[in-house]
């Protein structure tokens, strides 16, 4: 190899090595002058610019904002609530699992907090539109269709609103909330246990119809389940169970159960 030919390469290697220390200088102070926008700022204005921020939309920004306010003022009298703030933003930016760390950090932190029903109800909210992306918009679907591990989470955030703050500003509307979650789960185990009934499967059937008559009464699902833990009784043959449940569905629903018997002669 020739010297001309090893100064060249040495030339591009030596090249190659400016431009990318370039770049991660430039990243560098990119960096430090973002994180310096604020140096000096007061608690009060870090925490007014934020809000500004997300007001306007700009939940990226606010979240930049919070998250200084929280590191350079953490017990501060501006810090708690922007924890709080910093979900919201979260929620809004689309990013929920961010959103769920910050609620859960908040409630362990602020366990007394006045604010706790808030955090309750803006978890049960960030559960509950899970999954609402833009095909979603485009083409609804049934909350059914969706993530049951979510909805559930959801319920259950709501029914701890309800049951630890019973006369939160919010609970009206996670009560209506918790109405809809129930239909909605009631029918997704009523879809699973008619799946089940066309298989054969009885004893699954008649599990997940039971789990339905269990946790969500008042769902319009009930009458539903209640016929299929009839017919997969009858199939497991055990008339006295498949009996029991004829009764429970006479006292619910009587025409449903003289339909049914008719079925079954």
């Amino acid at each position: 190899m020739s010297i001309n030919t090893k100064r060249l390469r040495a030339s591009v290697y030596l090249a190659s090595v400016l431009v990318m220390s370039a770049a991660t200088s430039g990243c560098s102070i990119f960096s430090q002058t973002e994180k310096d926008l604020t140096e000096g700022w007061s608690a009060n204005k870090i925490y007014t610019t934020a809000r500004e921020a997300a007001n306007a939309g700009d939940y990226e920004r606010a979240i930049g904002l919070y998250e200084s306010l929280e590191a350079r003022y953490p017990l501060g009298r501006f810090a708690q609530q922007a924890q709080l703030e910093t979900a919201y933003a979260y929620y809004k930016f689309d990013e929920p699992d961010s959103a769920l760390d910050a609620i859960d950090r908040f409630l362990r932190m602020n366990p007394s907090s006045e604010d706790a029903d808030y955090a309750l109800y803006l978890r049960g909210l960030v559960n509950f539109n899970r999954g609402h992306s833009i095909v979603d918009k485009l083409f609804p679907r049934s909350i059914a269709d969706l993530d049951t591990v979510r909805q559930k989470e959801s319920f259950q955030d709501f029914s701890h609103l309800l049951t630890r703050h019973p006369g939160s500003k919010y609970a009206p509307d996670a009560q209506e909330r918790i109405k809809h979650l129930r239909n909605s789960l009631a029918q997704s185990e009523l879809n699973v246990a008619q799946y089940y009934m066309t298989r054969g499967a009885w004893l699954a059937a008649f599990n997940r119809a039971e789990y339905a008559v269990k946790h969500y009464q008042g769902s319009p699902a009930i009458a539903d389940a209640l016929e299929i833990k009839v017919k997969a009784a009858h199939k497991l043959g055990k008339p006295d169970l498949a009996a029991d449940n004829l009764r429970v569905l006479e006292l619910n629903f009587p025409e449903r159960a003289a339909a049914l018997k008719a079925q079954l002669r």
